[in-house]
């Protein structure tokens, strides 16, 4: 019997983690991940190349070195630090419920974040401590959470109020956001779609796509103002935040704050049972949570002290349907978009394998 594409790339899975961890390349417990999902992300990044995977490999784990990122993340805790509320505020940027981002770019005030005290260089290293928390947590969590692979994000960035002036104020820090997940958080973003496009995102769109790789490119789904059908094609409406057509709220989390809470809650299984080592959770009025006996282990320890789950972490409500192909690589074109409509699985030379639609 002759081999199948499957078994062609596992066996390449196979040799490339031999290969990572006999070269000294990667070792247990380091953070980048040692699973199989981490390791085919590179993989697929690369078209299962071993050599070009390797160098890429190699590369994410050299910037990790200097950048400090594990001294930065024990620093810095994604869901609870200081500035959080300010960088939100200034950034309005959503991680709920499954693996959902949502940003709405004409709410960003870069100067405003300046004046509240909010440097350039501590707003950047809250973005990386954010794109580390997706690989992480995040996703091993959802994973764990439904028994599935899940290895990418559905982002969705809203233009509406975005033009030209906000663009030029966040053109740097968008090409090194893009450099950064691409190189070293590969195939995480499984799709892209873009609400509210205005008459000027000819112009951005032709600004930023040089930063974007062909296959990132071939994620993008790019809408008008009539979205909202197809975003419930992708996400129940109880899971789909309000401010894009959903009934999501996130409210209750905070008792003192009435109205939606979407864009703090970051509501998600990852949240479940978290020992958080920000402010919030050394408060001497936080009392410990009962962990989900299905929540990801996370660290438990922070400058030597024993840290106690946040009290107010909020847990995921219900579930969500998760059309095949919305975690993987999609074309924007019509025949994709009518297999997601319908179930069928998507044509796509990216992904691993074909599986049923899954929960996040």
């Amino acid at each position: 019997m002759s081999k199948t594409h499957t078994d062609s790339k596992d066996e390449i899975l196979v040799q490339f983690r031999k290969e990572l961890f006999s070269e000294g390349i990667l070792h247990e417990g380091d953070t980048i991940g040692t699973d199989d999902g981490t390791l085919k992300r590179f993989l697929r990044a690369r078209k299962y190349n071993l050599k070009d995977a390797k160098k890429m490999f190699i590369d994410a784990q050299n910037w990790r070195k200097n950048v400090k990122l594990d001294e930065l993340y024990e620093k810095i805790d994604p869901f609870d630090y200081p500035e959080r509320e300010a960088v939100f505020d200034c950034w309005p940027m959503w991680c709920l419920g499954r693996p959902i981002n949502l940003q709405f770019l004409g709410g960003m005030d870069l100067h405003r974040l300046s004046k509240e005290g909010v440097t350039p260089e501590r707003h950047w290293e809250t973005i990386l401590v954010n794109a580390e928390c997706l690989t992480r947590e995040i996703l091993p969590a959802a994973a764990k959470k439904h028994g599935k692979e899940i290895d990418s994000v559905l982002v969705i960035i809203d233009l509406k109020g975005f033009g030209l002036s906000k663009f030029w104020q966040m053109k740097h820090l968008a090409q090194k956001s893009f450099q950064i997940s691409q190189d070293y958080y590969p195939e995480t973003m499984g799709r892209l779609i873009i609400l509210n496009a205005p008459s000027t995102f000819t112009i951005i769109w032709n600004a930023i796509r040089p930063w974007i790789a062909k296959e990132t490119a071939n994620k993008v789904d790019i809408l008008g103002v009539d979205y909202r059908e197809k975003l419930l094609e992708l996400v129940d409406e109880e899971n789909l935040p309000w401010a894009v057509g959903g009934k999501c709220r996130c409210e209750g989390g905070d008792k003192e704050v009435k109205g939606p809470r979407c864009h703090f809650s970051a509501t998600g299984p990852w949240l479940e049972g978290r020992a958080g080592w920000g402010p919030n959770a050394k408060k001497d009025d936080v009392s410990p949570s009962k962990a989900d006996e299905n929540a990801t282990e996370y660290p438990r320890k922070h400058n030597g002290e024993t840290i106690e789950p946040d009290v107010d972490s909020v847990s995921i409500h219900g579930d969500s349907k998760l059309m095949n192909g919305l975690l993987t690589p999609t074309t924007s074109n019509d025949s994709a978009s009518n297999s997601i409509k319908d179930g069928s699985t998507l044509p796509n030379s990216a992904t691993d394998n074909e599986v049923e639609a899954q929960p996040a």
